[in-house]
């Protein structure tokens, strides 16, 4: 982990020890491990896209989380799993805009010269790059599609 976002990770979590927040420090606890079994796993640091990669992953796990929840009637759990989502989120860089998303994907669509759906492929592995970490990738294919049909149709 790359020692700026680890220093404030583990600041957070002693504050969290300090005050007494316990939603904060169990999530900030499940995050460092997250990170550390990550670690493990590919038997190095983490860079810091990687690092907002797994926080993204566990944001995604309690978005998942909560949709279930509600459908179930646990509004209690629900909320106890859009506070974990609140502080995860905290160490995600500003996502973008549904407009810089989508100025990003056509820029790249533009410059592949991609003309149709079936152009999908190429543009998100050019565009998911780009916007690692800022935008959900489910909804960036969405607005590539979206696009692309677009194009198609001109």
């Amino acid at each position: 982990m790359p020692v700026e976002l680890k220093a404030k990770v583990q600041d957070a979590v002693k504050t969290a020890m300090k005050s007494g927040d316990q939603t904060t420090l169990s999530t900030l606890r499940l995050l460092l491990s997250a990170v550390q079994y990550e670690e493990i796993k590919t038997r190095r640091e983490l860079t810091t896209p990687e690092i907002e990669k797994t926080i993204a992953s566990l944001c995604k796990q309690r978005l998942e989380a909560i949709q279930l929840f509600e459908k179930g009637g646990r509004q209690d759990l629900a909320r106890k799993e859009a506070a974990e989502l609140e502080v995860l989120k905290r160490f995600l860089p500003q996502q973008l805009s549904e407009a810089e998303v989508q100025a990003v994907i056509q820029q790249t669509i533009d410059e592949l010269g991609a003309k149709t759906t079936q152009d999908l492929g190429r543009v998100m592995k050019e565009v998911m790059p780009k916007l690692s970490g800022r935008s959900d990738g489910k909804r960036v294919n969405e607005l590539a599609k979206a696009l692309l049909a677009e194009a198609t149709q001109r």
